[in-house]
């Protein structure tokens, strides 16, 4: 995994993500989730694309729970964008990588 992608926890998120100084794309993912593991090379990309731009952090639901439950993921991928410490965007299941470069360009 890219060292440009962030794997947070329960404990961390929001020091990672409501505290960052620029959007961040969070990855609500599983490691026995197909479609998870087939969007993470894309996020890699990604991260090298908006380095500097944009942070991009992974949440195992089965690791913490109580993120995954505080945002009400019932399917994943899940990914969200946040912005200021705000949920701004979501988007659901395996998403191209040009789909989530538009996603993450409104709201920068």
């Amino acid at each position: 995994m890219s060292d440009l992608i962030i794997n947070t926890t329960d404990a961390n998120f929001d020091q990672d993500v409501a505290q960052s100084d620029v959007p961040v794309l969070v990855d609500f993912w599983a490691a026995w989730c197909g479609p998870c593991k087939a969007i993470a090379p894309i996020l890699e990309e990604i991260a090298d694309d908006y380095n500097g731009k944009v942070k991009i952090v992974k949440v195992d639901v089965d690791e913490n729970p109580e993120t995954a439950s505080r945002f009400g993921i019932r399917s994943i991928p899940t990914l969200m964008v946040f912005k200021g410490g705000e949920k701004v965007d979501t988007v659901m299941g395996l998403q191209p990588k040009a789909d989530l470069a538009a996603l993450l360009d409104k709201h920068l």
